[in-house]
């Protein structure tokens, strides 16, 4: 089971935050204090067990749609109860952002509360939300600056830059979309997935892939029986474009044969190369918006 943590004690543990030194002289003086717990109970004869973890984090400057040279304050509550011996847990993740140096009592820049057992920022830019709270690993992308979705992936999120020598973060992620996707064009039977590339601010590509056929899309879709993995091949600096590739793969689960097939699709001018990309017979790619 995902995250299983066994304890026998209740607690409380206070955590603080109060800007000292250089930073307290370029900030407001302020604090913020906040509780965790863990609580392990009993509910129809089961063993429960609650936790609240709250945790502080700062950010560096220049963030994404924020004024120059401002850092945030984030808060992010974890909220999580699960019944010992069960699969699957049921939590959330809170995330809220002050300005550094505002007063947390009041309210913040945005709140974002999400099922989900972690969140994570990227290079000060993003944040990205772990959701697997039961047998389906998936994730969600949001902006720092702002808390605007980006996007959501059901393969950890990849991270690349465009150069070697000067930092261009870009993400990339894979949705695929369940059975009863809210969005009716994604339950054509035909679907397999989108795939979405993004900067800190924006979704710059996103690209539907379909298959001919239907059975074998389905199979593609599957999240019991088919393991998705999105990798990242760089050539160098001395090879002519492209010099980053994608590859996205499909492989059966244990103890089916893995019968892999792959998707390559080049990077180039910061952005989704379909055209010449090369896919598996049945495959297409076509632009895709929400």
């Amino acid at each position: 089971m995902k995250n299983k943590r066994f304890l026998t004690e209740t607690f409380l543990d206070a955590v603080a935050y109060a800007p000292t030194g250089r930073q307290a002289s370029a900030d407001s003086p302020g604090s913020a204090q906040a509780t965790s717990s863990v609580v392990l109970g009993e509910q129809d004869g089961a063993k429960t067990l609650d936790i609240t973890n709250v945790t502080f984090e700062i950010t560096n400057n220049f963030v994404p749609e924020r004024p120059k040279d401002e850092r945030l304050l984030l808060r992010k509550t974890a909220k999580s109860r699960e019944i010992v011996g069960d699969e699957g847990i049921e939590a959330t993740v809170t995330v809220e952002a002050w300005p550094l140096g505002s007063d947390p009592a009041t309210k913040p820049l945005y709140t974002l509360t999400l099922d989900g057992i972690d969140a994570t920022t990227e290079d000060s830019a993003v944040l990205v939300f772990n959701r697997g709270t039961e047998e389906v690993d998936w994730w969600s992308v949001y902006k720092l600056g702002t808390g605007e979705p980006l996007f959501d992936s059901y393969v950890p999120v990849l991270r690349l830059s465009l150069s070697r020598d000067m930092q261009t973060p870009r993400y990339v992620g894979f949705e695929v979309p369940p059975d009863d996707a809210a969005n009716a064009k994604l339950r054509e039977p035909h679907v397999v997935g989108v795939l979405d590339y993004a900067s800190a601010d924006k979704v710059i590509r996103r690209l539907l892939l379909t298959c001919s056929d239907a059975k074998r899309a389905a199979e593609l879709r599957s999240f019991a029986d088919t393991v998705r993995t999105l990798t990242l091949e760089e050539k160098g600096d001395t090879v002519p474009e492209p010099a980053q590739i994608l590859h996205l793969r499909w492989s059966a689960w244990f103890p089916s044969p893995p019968n892999p097939v792959t998707a390559a699709i080049p990077i180039a001018a910061d952005d989704l190369d379909s055209a010449h990309a090369h896919l598996p017979a049945c495959m297409k790619l076509q632009p895709w918006t929400l």
